[in-house]
């Protein structure tokens, strides 16, 4: 291959590839920017309702830097995370068996929006062993089209990347989904054979820090749930 052919590819693929990842991280950003004011929006509303509910009942929000957002809603934490890179997804996906993406390769190059669950306790008393559990991935192409891999309803309800446009309305229903999904999981007790040995320098350290690990799937069963997150 010839010096200047060598050049003309790298060119080629600067603009078609380089280019189209600028175009769908800009789209990612866009969303993810309508995401956070939908979650201060929906957090407003929330907050009011509950307040007249009972006090005791939470629901505040923070931006967690550029990338991210933290949504409380009473014991639980739900964090918007974006991934500051573009992908493409795996030949097995099924993505790949659409008509949409078999017309177009370039439509399989998402955007990433991670949207985790954890435990309100586990900041409130800097329970920095506890773990977070992925409960969804909202992907978004250049087309501005999108589709969401989870749990329950977050994975059959936001599937049809065809033809499904991001907008307010879709940001909001998944948003609301995810809220639904984190809250209707209720904590149950580890297995007793899981926890039946502490060191001591765990039980010294109870009052600052409780070091045995807490999160919804550290073995724990959910309630109406029994699929996992590969």
């Amino acid at each position: 291959m010839t010096k200047k052919s060598s050049q003309e590819l790298i060119l080629k693929t600067l603009k078609e590839k380089s280019l189209l990842k600028q175009d769908v991280f800009k789209n990612t950003m866009d969303s993810f920017n309508q995401l956070k004011a939908v979650i201060k929006e929906v957090a407003g509303e929330l907050k009011e309702s509950a307040s007249k509910v009972d006090k005791r009942l939470i629901v505040d929000f923070k931006e967690k830097g550029e990338f991210g957002i933290e949504l409380r809603v009473a014991g639980d934490v739900i964090i918007f995370y974006m991934h500051t890179n573009v992908f493409e997804f795996d030949k097995s996906h099924p993505v790949w068996k659409t008509n949409y993406v078999k017309e177009d390769n370039m439509r399989a190059y998402c955007g990433m929006i991670n949207i985790f669950n954890f435990l309100s306790d586990s900041f409130k008393y800097n329970r920095v062993n506890d773990v977070g559990y992925l409960v969804g991935r909202l992907f978004i192409n250049k087309d501005l089209h999108y589709f969401v891999e989870g749990k329950r309803q977050l994975g059959f309800l936001y599937n049809d990347f065809v033809s499904s446009p991001i907008n307010k309305e879709a940001i909001r229903n998944i948003l609301e989904s995810a809220i639904l999904y984190c809250m209707n999981f209720d904590l149950f007790t580890p297995p007793f054979e899981q926890v039946k040995e502490v060191t001591v320098s765990e039980m010294e350290e109870v009052n600052l820090n409780l070091h045995m690990q807490t999160g919804k799937r550290l073995g724990f069963r959910f309630q109406a749930d029994n699929d996992q997150v590969e």
